[in-house]
Order: structure tokens, then sequence, then C-alpha cells
């Protein structure tokens, strides 16, 4: 028998409607919470995530702004318009959708955003708070990973978690958030040595390296949790994540856990956006 799947379409929708609920809480108080998205150039990807993210505002009951630049748009111009945005009361959260064009520095346009309205939870404040367990706006993905762990009653306290990959947007804080839910975690990368070796330990996998088949059935051990938040493609052009997925749910058995791509961090990650949103505007009601 193979690995129970965690359906992230299926938990989002859940928490979507409590996330609608509080929404629609503030909008009777006259606080409907507001969240802008900008867009500089034109990735295909960043535009279909952009899409995705005003969809489900729409659906969820909050009020959102799109605003699309082309790529020459200058870094002083996008600094001078989240200046704008940060003295919005009818905003509540801010993001700028990345990668941004070459001549634009990402961590100054990161912490030109108010730490207030930083849904993304990627600025140095948000880190720090983070990092010192303050409360918070947590980093969407890492946080919708957790909320997918919990989803399986698999306890975190006591267990062996391994994180692979070490971005500031996904492994560090993901590492972070599973040492204040009292897992001892390893932390793996591309300078890692007998990877393998690792994650053959773990209770809990999180693979974020973005490169396909980083996680094989050889490695995993039975009754694991893995939660696989790649985004790559196959050589059909099919999307896939970091994990040898049918091997891997295989090699897990019945008792194991297994997250799947598409369908599964995905949808969390743009739900924890909204989530922030909300939290943003509650706490300035």
């Amino acid at each position: 028998m193979t690995a129970q799947l965690i359906d992230g379409k299926a938990l989002s929708q859940k928490i979507r409607a409590e996330v609608a609920a509080r929404a629609a809480a503030l909008a009777a108080r006259g606080r409907r919470p507001g969240l802008a998205v900008i867009l500089v150039g034109d990735d295909p990807a960043s535009a279909v995530y952009v899409r995705n993210k005003v969809r489900a505002c729409a659906e969820s009951g909050l009020h959102s702004v799109m605003e699309k630049y082309d790529t020459a748009l200058p870094e002083a111009a996008l600094l001078e318009r989240l200046a704008a945005l940060n003295a919005d009361p009818a905003i509540h959260g801010i993001l700028v959708q990345m990668p941004v064009p070459r001549h634009i520095d990402p961590h100054r346009v990161i912490e030109a955003i108010d730490p207030l309205k930083d849904v993304d939870g990627f600025s140095v404040r948000s880190a720090g708070e983070l990092m010192s367990g303050l409360p918070g706006l947590r980093p969407a993905t890492p946080w919708g990973c957790m909320k997918m762990i919990e989803s399986t009653g698999v306890p975190v306290r006591g267990r062996h978690a391994v994180v692979i990959g070490r971005s500031n947007t996904v492994g560090k804080p993901m590492a972070l958030l599973l040492l204040q839910a009292s897992a001892t975690v390893t932390v793996c990368h591309s300078a890692t040595p007998e990877l393998k070796r690792h994650v053959q330990m773990a209770d809990i996998v999180v693979a974020a390296v973005g490169r396909r088949h980083t996680v094989t059935a050889d490695m995993v051990k039975r009754g694991a949790t893995v939660i696989d938040v790649g985004t790559n493609h196959d050589e059909a052009g099919k999307l896939c994540g970091d994990v040898d997925f049918a091997a891997v749910r295989e090699a897990l058995g019945p008792q194991g856990w297994i997250s799947p791509v598409p369908g599964g961090v995905g949808p969390m990650t743009i739900t924890m956006l909204l989530a922030n949103t909300v939290q943003a505007a509650e706490a300035c009601a």
C-alpha cells in the first residue's frame, strides 16, 4: 500500500473559508482587507501567479489591487509607488512578485514595504520576529507547509525533520517554524555530503531545492511525512516537484504521508498569503 496523500487543494479550501469569515467580519466593521500586488516585467510564470492571487482575493472577500509595470520601470519609481501604498489605509498587504528585473534590487524593494504590510514575510523585521519566536507575518509557503503537516495528525514535537534547501524564502524559515514546533531540525543544501544518509533518518522531509528527483525512494524511511515544495518540469513539460513522487509514495508505505505537485503546496501558499493579509487588517482594526 502507498502513502496517504496530503491534499493541498482541499486543505486550502477549508482554511480559505475561515479566512473569508474573518474578512467578512472586518468588512462589516468598515475595514475590508486589501492586498496590492505589483508585477514588473513580462515573466509568464509570474503573470500566472499574480492572476491566481488576485482571483483568490475576490473569492475570499478581500479587496485587491493589481498593478503591472513595464520591465524598464526605474527602481526609484517602484519605491515611490510602494511608499504610496504604505500610506494607503485601504491596503493592508503589499507584495512585489519576484523575480524583478535585474536593474532592481529585490532586497531594497522588500525593505521598502511597511513591515506591518509585508504579507510575504520576507523583510528583515519579519525574519527577526520569526527567529525570536515573536508573533508576526510568516512566509506563506513555509507556513502552508506547517499547516499541511499539522493536517496529518503526525506530531512534530520530538521528531527529526530534514529541510533540503536554505533559501531565505522557504528553507530557512521552514527550519525555524519546525524548531518552534519542537522538532529536531537538520538543514541540507548543495554543499551537504551524503544527503541520502540525512534524509533516511528523517521523520519529516521538506524538499525545497528546485531540482527534479532530488528525493528518491531509497532515501526515505517507511512511515515518514514528505512535503514537496519544488516546482519543476519533466521532459514532457509536465509540472513536477523535487520528489520522485510515485516511487517515494510507494516506499513510504501506508503509515506515511506525501504532498503532490501540483495540488499540494501551491494552493496553500496563496491561502496563507490571504491569511496574512487578513491578519494585517485585523491588527489595525
